[in-house]
């Protein structure tokens, strides 16, 4: 008999489950009651982000799906609480080595977007809020993307209105390897950024904020194609809050920051398929 194709729910199991065994042993300390792995957690918080559910409902479809539990190793579903606590015991450590990793099974070129987004910390209906008069505080997400192959180099999260300018310089110092030329728009306009960039060999293609003919003429010199290709970084943006959800669920903001990068190591594996 014909074996059945892998469908790319299966893939994905697949490629995050060698992910996880890259990253950390199989058990968080030789206490562990050994009765489900960390591999096994980490796939399946990874597949409730990619399916943008519940863990409850993601369990229940699970009883479905014996090829998903038969890669994941599994005889027994774990309980949603089960899962919810295995996020919570997840350092943050663990999940950027996940991200990291995941960026090393992608083509990339060196060519990196930086851009910045806002993502709800409320699940609540704009009609709502605007009827209620409610303000919900966002996140601001900022992703350095690989224009090659859309793969998310590096996030980073604030909950406060720290200005761009003051955020980039912290991701390309943490990923001068991975970046030789740094695109971004007018709110990255800083000397700083760019000195910065040059004593890391990274080539800053960034628009200067037109305040003389000078800056306009800086402008007009800058490489429109390759310039161009920031609008990468947007894309990618636009793609994890319809793919993935532009609202966090959690309601702490360290585990908002994890969801996070959950949700772009997510966005990684999705590539690779």
């Amino acid at each position: 008999m014909e074996a059945l194709p892998k469908s790319q729910l299966l893939r994905f199991v697949e490629q995050a489950m060698h992910l996880a065994r890259r990253a950390v042993a199989r058990y968080s300390s030789k206490f562990s009651k050994r009765r489900y792995t960390l591999h096994q957690h980490i796939v399946l918080l990874c597949l409730k982000v990619r399916k943008n559910t519940t863990y409850r409902m993601l369990l229940d479809e699970l009883i479905e799906m014996p090829r998903i539990r038969s890669a994941l190793n599994l005889e027994e579903l774990p309980s949603p609480s089960t899962l919810c606590k295995a996020f919570n015991r997840l350092d943050m450590a663990v999940w950027r080595v996940l991200l990291n990793l995941s960026v090393t099974l992608l083509p990339t070129n060196g060519v990196v977007g930086i851009d910045a987004s806002g993502f709800d910390r409320s699940h609540a209906s704009k009609h709502y809020t605007k009827r209620t008069k409610l303000t919900i505080q966002q996140l601001k997400v900022t992703l350095l993307v690989d224009t090659r192959s859309n793969a998310i180099i590096d996030i980073h999260v604030t909950t406060t209105r720290k200005h761009d300018s003051q955020i980039a310089p912290s991701l390309i110092k943490r990923n001068t390897s991975d970046v030789a030329i740094l695109l971004g728009d007018k709110g990255y306009d800083d000397q700083k950024i760019r000195a910065l960039a040059h004593e890391e060999d990274v080539r800053p293609v960034i628009k200067h904020r037109e305040f003389s003919s000078l800056h306009r003429a800086w402008n007009a010199r800058l490489d429109a194609d390759l310039y161009g290709q920031r609008s990468q970084s947007e894309t990618v943006n636009s793609r994890l809050k319809r793919k993935y959800s532009a609202f966090v669920r959690s309601r702490y903001w360290w585990k908002q920051f994890r969801e996070l990068v959950v949700c772009c190591l997510t966005h990684n594996i999705d590539k690779t398929l």
